[in-house]
């Protein structure tokens, strides 16, 4: 359980709702309570240990004297006290979840460099990188080359994994993921396998049958996804028969 309250003037703390906090001096004590900047939190002493030779795992491991404590017996760390609720959570998952309008992570980055995280210092490089991708113009390309198969490139990684969970879910499929022979990288996916099925169609086949769907299905699913994630076409060649599925390439921004 977290907890993340108002910053109260000690004197005006209610003794009713906090009691003071003796875990640190209970090392069998399976929660600990810490004021960080003002805010409490309690965590589960695990939970801080999870990183050896961070801060937090020094001070509930009793290997790093408790310095400060606040009215009520609590150790008081004088940090950020909002966003130490990331660093909590990625301590409790081993993840980072962030906020999609969350613009504090240079703050969050000197915080977790303060705790000694390094696992978390890269996580949080990885997720502003990934954002300023998302931010960048992106490019998507839809192309039928025949006899080479039919291929979609998009500059954003992210909307190739959206392509491949959807493929997935709506073809013929006995997989669980999407079947890797038909990625080429993390930009682009191709497939080569082609048989043909009614008149003027093809089926794309996995040689063991684990993942069939037509062309046609591939080409629409892709371009209703990415309409949804705000692509605009821009080009078209070769669409004569009247539809934008049938052409042999597609062009779109965002």
């Amino acid at each position: 359980m977290e907890w993340n309250l108002r910053r109260m003037d000690s004197e005006q703390s209610n003794p009713d709702l906090l009691q003071p906090s003796k875990s640190f001096k209970k090392p069998s004590s399976g929660t600990i309570t810490l004021n960080v900047g003002g805010f409490l939190y309690a965590a589960h002493r695990t939970t801080l240990c999870r990183h050896q030779g961070s801060v937090l795992e020094e001070l509930a491991s009793g290997r790093r004297p408790v310095q400060h404590t606040d009215s009520m017996g609590n150790p008081f760390i004088d940090r950020d006290g909002p966003v130490f609720r990331h660093i909590l959570n990625f301590l409790r998952i081993g993840d980072l979840q962030l906020p999609d309008d969350f613009r504090e992570s240079g703050l969050l980055r000197r915080e977790a460099e303060f705790y000694r995280l390094g696992g978390l210092v890269e996580a949080i490089s990885e997720w502003e990188g990934q954002r300023a991708a998302q931010r960048e113009p992106a490019f998507l390309e839809l192309t039928d080359e025949r006899s080479q198969g039919f291929k979609v490139y998009c500059s954003d990684p992210t909307f190739i994994d959206k392509v491949k969970g959807r493929l997935v879910l709506i073809s013929k499929s006995r997989l669980d993921d999407f079947p890797e022979e038909f990625e080429v990288s993390s930009n682009l996916i191709q497939f080569r396998h082609f048989i043909k099925s009614d008149p003027g169609s093809r089926l794309v086949l996995k040689q063991d049958s684990t993942f069939v769907c037509t062309l046609e299905c591939l080409k629409l699913e892709t371009v209703m996804l990415a309409l949804k994630a705000g692509f605009t076409l821009i080009s078209s060649l070769d669409s004569t028969k009247g539809s934008v599925v049938a052409a042999d390439a597609l062009h779109f921004v965002k």
